[in-house]
């Protein structure tokens, strides 16, 4: 048994749903008569749906009873999940199976840990459940990152030591909690944005298999 284990974040490292709350968000938005971008979108990234809402409201200065606030959190995720049901294996990400395929023909053992309650879900959908050994999501974890609890139970599951613990993340709450964690942290994305990772690429396409050999201690 290999004394290393690898941790994927979901969103932005193996698949792109990001586009997905984008829509939902700015249907709602759109709905509420208050104008909504990408960039604003940039705002939303890591941050849970509730918040991301009452930010919204902030926004178009409006101030709803709590049942509408609920209804309109509910209809945001019907609308988000309307849009996960049409994902097929063309949404992973460039070169992520190459990875995955390359460690578990090494019998290296692989977690998903992510935020979203949908990723069980978004997994199944684009057929990549058979790759993971464990999968600690949004339904189990009662802390955000950057606090490390995703990534730590996800370790405790393995049953690998933190230390031996490598983790793919995109954001910078992600590189945080791996980093806090005592993990190896790997961005994915922007030097910039994520220069507390220990290593950076911007995506998969840029990861040589001998760099993954090497961290698995092959």
């Amino acid at each position: 048994m290999h004394n290393k284990g690898f941790i994927f974040d979901l969103d932005g490292v193996i698949v792109d749903t990001a586009k997905y709350h984008y829509l939902a968000w700015k249907h709602l938005a759109d709905e509420l008569g208050i104008p909504f971008t990408k960039e604003q979108n940039e705002q939303f990234k890591g941050v849970s749906r509730k918040r991301c809402l009452e930010i919204l409201l902030d926004w178009g200065n409006l101030k709803v009873s709590q049942e509408q606030f609920n209804n309109w959190l509910a209809e945001k995720n019907e609308d988000y999940l309307s849009y996960i049901d049409t994902m097929t294996e063309e949404e992973i990400l460039p070169d992520v199976t190459k990875v995955l395929k390359y460690l578990q023909k090494h019998r290296v053992p692989m977690a998903l840990g992510s935020a979203s309650k949908n990723a069980r879900a978004i997994l199944k959908k684009v057929g990549l459940i058979p790759y993971f050994n464990t999968i600690v999501d949004g339904t189990q974890v009662t802390k955000a990152k950057p606090d490390p609890e995703v990534f730590l139970m996800a370790a405790k599951e393995l049953n690998i030591t933190p230390a031996n613990c490598v983790v793919f993340e995109d954001a910078i709450a992600g590189i945080e909690a791996a980093n806090s964690a005592g993990m190896t942290s790997v961005g994915i994305g922007h030097k910039n944005t994520l220069s507390d990772a220990q290593y950076v690429f911007k995506d998969f396409t840029e990861i040589e298999l001998n760099f993954i050999k090497e961290l698995a201690e092959l």
